[in-house]
């Protein structure tokens, strides 16, 4: 069924107004479950006939030492525990990031923590990093790379666990990193969800040179140290966000993830009343992608930037690709567009978008 996204596309179109009709969380931890049985005994490997592996599509980011078969990824966020990998990589995804996984384990914030806003095309969540923590993932990793049936680069999210005082941040992220980066091809420290008290307020130049540096220390004792990657919030103005990007790769990061949630919902057609957390889907579109493009052009060619924040769409993801983006994430258009998003995007981004080669 997964090779061909015509009968996906079709089945979806029945599926979804099922699924609606549950809440968000629910409708998302039953997709989750089926996705997670589906995995334990799929590949999910695709042949070189699909699209999504098109060599056409296949793109080399030498400053990160990694091949994608396609610029199209899963953001973080949709997968925490790294439950469903192989059915990502049989949706087309070129890349998969799990997370965020904190050190410890934590249940997240209370329910109702995720909210559909259909009129908008949008998604609000609170949830609060609910994971299993870094050690139960690093053992389901562990057993996703002994079952060697990735095609895909895998990327791992990592947070500071809610109980750990800002004071601790540094050493909280260290203990992740040096659990998940054996089994991960990349790692994303991300500083900027509004769902964990105080950590936004790590997105400061002192504060991310400060934990670049603690996974730095652990990251280049590896036989191959990994590539690290910072994910900042929209919600920065334009100075402070260029500043924290420069501490980023003046402190050994290799690039950045470009936007996390926002907390403004100034504009939205839904009535957002008792809703509080994260917004993601059309409404973040512009200003993600104002964000990636002023770093872009802060921070010039080389380093390696990931654009995510409202593709909903083909001219979504080609005005991410314009704007100075390495490589695309989606979730929220996942979540409304359906399993044969992937392949959608593919099919309409211009080729002359995609160079094969980052030097």
């Amino acid at each position: 069924m997964f090779m061909n996204d015509l009968p996906v596309t079709g089945l979806w179109r029945l599926l979804r107004p099922l699924l609606f009709q549950l809440d968000a969380e629910t409708a998302h931890r039953l997709t989750l479950g089926l996705a997670r049985r589906w995995s334990a005994v799929a590949s999910g490997r695709l042949g070189a006939q699909d699209i999504a592996r098109d060599s056409i599509y296949r793109k080399t980011l030498r400053p990160i030492g990694l091949e994608f078969p396609n610029p199209i990824g899963l953001a973080a966020g949709l997968d925490k525990d790294a439950e469903a990998v192989p059915l990502w990589q049989r949706l087309g995804f070129g890349f998969v990031e799990i997370g965020t996984v904190t050190a410890l384990p934590q249940p997240g914030n209370p329910r109702p923590r995720l909210f559909r806003l259909p009129a908008d095309a949008a998604l609000i969540n609170r949830m609060g990093f609910n994971n299993s923590g870094a050690d139960v993932v690093a053992q389901r990793l562990q057993r996703l790379r002994e079952r060697d049936v990735l095609q895909i680069p895998l990327g791992v999210n990592i947070g500071k666990s809610k109980v750990t005082p800002p004071e601790q941040a540094a050493d909280d992220y260290r203990r992740s990193f040096q659990r998940l980066a054996p089994f991960a091809d990349y790692v994303v420290v991300n500083i900027s969800s509004p769902n964990t008290p105080g950590l936004r307020d790590l997105q400061t130049v002192e504060q991310v040179k400060a934990l670049m540096d603690a996974v730095q220390e652990p990251n280049q004792r590896l036989p191959r140290p990994r590539p690290v990657l910072l994910k900042l919030a929209p919600d920065l103005n334009e100075s402070d966000a260029v500043e924290c990007a420069l501490a980023a790769l003046d402190a050994g990061a290799d690039g950045l993830v470009l936007t996390n949630t926002s907390t403004c919902f100034d504009g939205l057609q839904s009535d957002t009343t008792g809703m509080s957390g994260g917004l993601s889907g059309q409404p973040i579109f512009e200003r993600s992608t104002e964000m990636l493009r002023l770093i872009r052009n802060a921070i010039g060619p080389s380093p390696v930037l990931v654009g995510v924040g409202g593709v909903m769409d083909p001219a979504g993801a080609v005005a991410k690709l314009e704007s100075g983006a390495d490589l695309v994430q989606v979730y929220t258009g996942l979540i409304y567009g359906g399993p044969g998003l992937v392949r959608r995007l593919l099919r309409e981004i211009p080729h002359d978008l995609l160079p094969a080669t980052l030097e």
